[in-house]
Formats: C-alpha cells, structure tokens, sequence
C-alpha cells in the first residue's frame, strides 16, 4: 500500500492541466516534504489517481524513474485561506486521503531540441507507455522531467482509458498503439529491446503486487464488482493480456513538425521558485 502522508500547509495551484493539482507541505513522521498533490475531488474523479498508482508502481518495477507516490490525507480546513473559489471547493470536496507525488527541486521539463535520450530507454518507455495505453506523452506533452541528467516519467493519469467502460478492457488488451507523435519517438527507440527485456516481467506476481498499492477508497463501489479485489483482478487481467505482444501492435512513424515543448508548471520559474524553496520532496 502506499505510505501514507498529512499535509500541513497548502502552498500553491499548479494551472496546467484539467486537474489542477496543486502544491503541499506534508509530514511524513516527523519529517517533512513537498510534493505535488493530485485530489479526489477534481473533476477526472479517482480512476486517474488509480491509474497514477498502478502506473507509477509499474514503471518503478521496471527500472523506469517515477517520482515515488505517497497518499496524503488532506484536512480541507487548509483551503480556508486559499483567495481562488474553484481552488477551495477543490480542497473542500478532497477531504481525505489523496495522491502526492515527490517534487521534484530543479526538475526542468523535457525537450526534445535539448536532451538526448538513448535508443533502448527511449524503447523501455514508448513500450512502456503502449502497454498501458498512454495517450498523454506527445511532443505537445510530453509529461517528462529532468532532473540531475535523468529522465523521469510524470502524469499517468491519462492511461488504461478502458478503466472508464470495463466492458471494453478485452478488446482494450489488442488494441493497437500509435507512437509516431510520442515525445521520444525522433530518437529511434528500440522497441524489440524493450520487448524481450520487459514483457517477461510483467507476470500476473508483479502486477498482482502493483495493484495492491491501490487504496481500497478509490476501489470501492466500482460498477460491476463485488470488492477492491475483484476490480485488482480486472486491472491484473487486462495488463497481464497485452504485455506478452503489445510490442507486434505499436506504429512508429514520421512524427510531425514539432515546436519547442512547455514545461510543467512545476518545473518552470512560476512554478519553482515562488511555491518549492521551502521543502523538498524524498525522490529517490
């Protein structure tokens, strides 16, 4: 299960992105860390943070860098001061336990005119990104950091879209996956590498572990299933299905004309230097 968190201070908005995930102080046995927080209350509702969970806690498996994912409970009287409306219904209707991510201090957003990335980790994450479907790491997008000359993978909030209509998840698990507008794609990524080195590793044992990092809260009352294990089993099965040949169904090709990519909020000059001099996060 995820380690659990308390936020003590609420720090600041970040305005990218539908969710508004913002910036918190929390204290994690003493010790205190900021990291992004992504809430229950927006407007994509919890699938996104089951979807951050059981995709973080894969990458990590696979020797991808994500930020390590924390639970934070969230008293919604922190919102109290905050002047924006929309930003305090969001902390008042997030009561509870929600997701952080580690800030990451320094972290710059990537671009693809400025940082070279290697054909076989390029490989390792257009193949991971195929496997569950991510739709969210374009050249527009490209939801990558990095920090101290590694490249780190955020934002998976847009993934396993078939979690949204469970019906679909069989046909989900063959369905192929366009990569010529992937941010790494102008770097030739090796997917037959990626193939032999991770599909052997995806086995019903590791995702069986993954999914048990999802707190039952976000599980619970899921249409057409009896329990939070039961929905685990269907996130185990459709993961399990597409790993062994979701290799043979990815397309690579001519990426379009792409400008220079934005940077998250977080990691630019409005979004570090005003909110993040005051913690840092545990990243590992």
């Amino acid at each position: 299960m995820l380690t659990e968190v308390t936020a003590t201070r609420y720090i600041t908005p970040l305005r990218e992105g539908g969710s508004l995930p913002g910036l918190v102080e929390a204290d994690r046995r003493g010790t205190f860390g900021t990291y992004v927080i992504k809430f229950t209350g927006a407007g994509q509702g919890r699938k996104t943070l089951v979807a951050e969970v059981i995709c973080g806690a894969l990458a990590r498996r696979l020797g991808l860098r994500v930020p390590p994912l924390v639970g934070i409970r969230l008293d919604p009287v922190l919102g109290l001061g905050e002047p924006d409306p929309e930003v305090q219904e969001l902390l008042k209707s997030s009561g509870g336990l929600n997701l952080g991510m580690d800030y990451l201090p320094g972290a710059i957003g990537f671009d693809s005119l400025a940082y070279q990335v290697d054909p076989l980790e390029a490989g390792r994450i257009v193949w991971f990104d195929a496997l569950v479907g991510n739709v969210d790491r374009s050249w527009r997008n490209p939801n990558l950091l990095v920090w101290r000359g590694d490249l780190w993978l955020i934002d998976h909030g847009a993934t396993m879209i078939w979690h949204h209509n469970w019906p679909t998840a069989k046909a989900g698990a063959a369905r192929a996956y366009d990569a010529s507008d992937h941010a790494l794609a102008p770097f030739a990524p090796d997917i037959a590498a990626a193939a032999a080195e991770l599909a052997p590793r995806v086995t019903e044992e590791l995702l069986t572990e993954v999914v048990a990092d999802v707190p039952d809260v976000w599980l619970t009352g899921e249409t057409g299933f009896d329990s939070p294990d039961d929905v685990r089993r269907a996130y185990v099965s459709a993961l399990l299905s597409r790993a062994a040949s979701v290799h043979e169904r990815i397309t690579l090709g001519t990426p379009a004309a792409r400008p220079r990519a934005m940077a998250p909020g977080w990691a630019t000059a409005d979004g570090s230097s005003r909110n993040a001099s005051s913690g840092k996060g545990e990243a590992a």
